[in-house]
């Protein structure tokens, strides 16, 4: 009985998920509003100061959560360029950084769920790639509150550059699921070969052998057949990518999609799952940020970067999280409507315009 109210529990939260994902920020701004430490500022004025911000945050929300790229891949340019433009003053790396990790957290732990929704997450494959993730997120978030900012704008265009590359040669667009024979019928109905879950939506379910061999059934039907190999392939992706992470806030998802498409798992289980990842490894590296300063303050660190709490530009994020979630839940709708190999190409060529300003500002000729 345990096991089937498991699975009803499940099944609802899945059903349900877009109350309990728009309830998330909800909560989290009027934990803001309320009880975040604001340094002495506050009112109506400093609240509704950035509230433009959305409009931006929640086109790059869409765009990223519909490529499956890390939204700080195109936030954190946005705070460098864009923002000083409409806001009249600069942020520093570490706290522009903090920001794009944040607001990311939230839009793609929104898009992960809905991915999760339709059968399209490998848990097994995410847990190994995210515990493996770890202390690469770990030291490049800490090396963030050491590293020189001409050093950071060189070391960030390069990660573009290297995204961008990728982004053009991957085969990111949702790819057409295996064919089965057997049509698979309605809830609970489907054919003894294919598997099934009581616990998802549809009859979606997986199954997996002794020797990693995996057969996985979404919510519409369709069937993926790949293997849990290439591990250490993996590994080396989201390593590399997982250091960028922490110090700019992307690079696990640029560098890490690449590595599972190499590696024979199915275009639309290697996004999915890859949201999973990212929202993870963004998550962890947001509290590094966040109280990384003070840990390392405490142990005399010295040349650290202050980063409290009330460093924190509370009245920015109160927009950019609500943004990121709506664009997370509008990604799925976006990508059957258009076409995705021109949004990966315009994601490129974008990715490459701000890496040579990157390296321009690196150089100190200023832009």
């Amino acid at each position: 009985m345990s096991a089937t109210r498991s699975q009803r529990l499940q099944k609802s939260f899945l059903k349900y998920q877009h109350i309990f994902v728009f309830a998330a920020p909800a909560v989290f701004v009027a934990l803001v509003l309320f009880a975040a430490p604001t340094g002495g500022s506050g009112g109506v004025d400093y609240w509704l100061e950035y509230w433009w911000l959305f409009p931006f945050f929640l086109l790059g929300a869409t765009t990223v959560n519909t490529v499956g790229i890390s939204g700080s891949a195109l936030f954190v340019p946005f705070l460098i360029f864009i923002f000083p433009l409409l806001a009249g003053e600069t942020l520093t790396p570490e706290t522009l950084v903090k920001v794009g990790l944040i607001s990311e957290s939230f839009g793609l732990s929104a898009s992960s769920i809905a991915f999760i929704q339709y059968g399209l997450v490998d848990r097994r494959l995410a847990l190994t790639i995210v515990v493996g993730s770890v202390p690469f997120v770990i030291a490049g978030a800490l090396l963030s509150f050491f590293i020189p900012e001409p050093l950071f704008h060189a070391a960030l265009g390069a990660a573009l550059l290297v995204a961008g590359y990728l982004m053009l040669n991957a085969d990111i667009g949702h790819g057409e699921p295996d064919e089965s024979d057997d049509a698979v019928a309605a809830d609970g109905g489907a054919p003894a070969e294919l598997p099934d879950d009581d616990g998802k939506l549809g009859p979606a379910g997986v199954d997996a052998t002794e020797e990693g061999e995996v057969t996985r059934v979404d919510r519409e039907g369709d069937t993926y057949e790949y293997s849990w190999s290439g591990y250490l392939e993996r590994f080396a992706n989201y390593s590399v990518g997982g250091t960028f992470q922490g110090l700019a806030g992307f690079g696990s998802g640029e560098l890490g999609i690449i590595s599972q498409l190499r590696t024979g798992v199915p275009t639309r289980v290697a996004i999915g799952t890859n949201h999973i990842i990212v929202a993870t490894t963004a998550i962890l590296a947001s509290l590094v940020h966040v109280f990384g300063g003070a840990i390392l303050g405490a142990f005399g660190v010295g040349g650290v970067h202050s980063l409290s709490l009330a460093s924190t530009p509370w009245n920015m994020v109160v927009f950019t999280v609500p943004a990121t979630v709506t664009g997370g839940q509008i990604a799925p709708y976006v990508s059957n409507a258009l076409d995705t190999g021109t949004i990966q190409k315009g994601v490129a060529g974008l990715f490459a315009a701000i890496s040579a300003a990157l390296f321009l500002m690196a150089g100190g000729a200023g832009i």
